[in-house]
């Protein structure tokens, strides 16, 4: 495979992005570009008080994600990005937005600056969507272990995860591969992860009808 690629893995908090980000670029000897979580100097601030920290947390994801958009820009290799920029906008802030835990003033900056950027970002080669419902995110999240991420609750990740149908149904920028992860469970079992590579391959090599 001689080309360069760039692709991005999406889906809900808990659902694997991080580690299929890691198996990918192990295995194909890509770059992994992984989502700023742990350092995100808000973050245990914002699951305390939603309302105060959602813009602050927001535009700290949204400044990193634009400067990996550049970094991963700038590569010569092929990469696989840990959670795409859209979903910063079109799933967490939106969410944040209607639940009332981001003003609309603050949401208005947000959009703005959001949609000034996408203007100018190279857009990937292929998204890939982990959908899972609600037990098993509430599963992995618990397995994972993250002491600020205990407290989220099923009603967030639920509104989530509709905010993520609607996206997907809606989005046209770039090719999608959705992948079952409620059936699929790539960090226990090997052959899983095998079949989403070939799946994922199957896609980028052009193929328009991908099915597991």
């Amino acid at each position: 495979m001689n080309r360069r690629y760039s692709i991005a893995i999406a889906g809900n908090m808990g659902v694997g992005k991080s580690t299929l980000t890691r198996l990918l670029a192990k295995d194909l000897s890509w770059t992994p570009f992984y989502e700023a979580v742990d350092d995100n100097p808000y973050l245990a601030d914002f699951y305390k008080d939603m309302r105060q920290w959602s813009f602050h947390s927001q535009i700290f994801f949204l400044s990193r994600r634009l400067r990996y958009q550049r970094d991963i820009a700038n590569y010569p290799e092929s990469v696989v990005q840990d959670r795409s920029i859209y979903e910063d906008a079109e799933i967490f802030a939106r969410n944040l937005h209607q639940r009332k835990n981001m003003t609309q003033r603050d949401y208005q900056v947000y959009r703005d600056l959001y949609e000034e950027f996408i203007q100018f970002l190279p857009r990937p080669d292929l998204i890939i969507y982990l959908k899972a419902s609600l037990p098993t995110l509430i599963e992995r999240i618990h397995r994972r272990g993250r002491d600020f991420e205990q407290d989220v609750s099923p009603l967030y990740l639920q509104q989530l995860n509709e905010l993520y149908t609607a996206w997907i149904e809606d989005f046209t920028l770039c090719p999608i591969l959705t992948v079952p992860a409620d059936n699929l469970d790539f960090v226990r079992f090997p052959q899983d992860f095998t079949l989403i590579k070939e799946k994922i391959m199957e896609k980028l090599a052009g193929r328009e009808k991908v099915y597991f």
